[in-house]
């Protein structure tokens, strides 16, 4: 036996053996959703989560807080109007828009009930 009497051979491969199962095609996208599934509840929502206590302290800020901002300045909220606060820090008077205040330190003026 030569090998051009072998070459034609295997170039024939194996054949038919009739019908072949093949996976349904929405198995495809079960990796993708469960991707998804995970990038929702490792990113998105503990992101909405923090959000919404931002927003929640937000409406609580009142006249004698002391705040800090998210440019850094420590200061004590001295009006509070619908979208901004005028605010002291050392010396100086200005206005800060409410979204700018990172946390609330103290709370000023509350009276203990107990």
């Amino acid at each position: 036996m030569t090998l051009s009497s072998v070459t034609p051979a295997l170039g024939m491969g194996t054949p038919p053996q009739g019908q072949q199962s093949q996976a349904p095609a929405w198995t495809g996208l079960v990796p993708l959703v469960l991707l998804f599934v995970a990038f929702y509840f490792i990113l998105l929502r503990p992101q909405q989560k923090k959000a919404k206590e931002h927003a929640e302290m937000l409406k609580t800020v009142k006249a004698g807080d002391r705040i800090i901002t998210n440019g850094g300045v420590v200061a004590v909220v001295i009006t509070v109007k619908e979208k901004t606060l005028n605010v002291r820090s050392a010396d100086a008077k200005f206005e800060i828009i409410k979204s700018a205040v990172a946390e609330i330190t103290e709370r000023g003026g509350e009276s203990s009930a107990s």
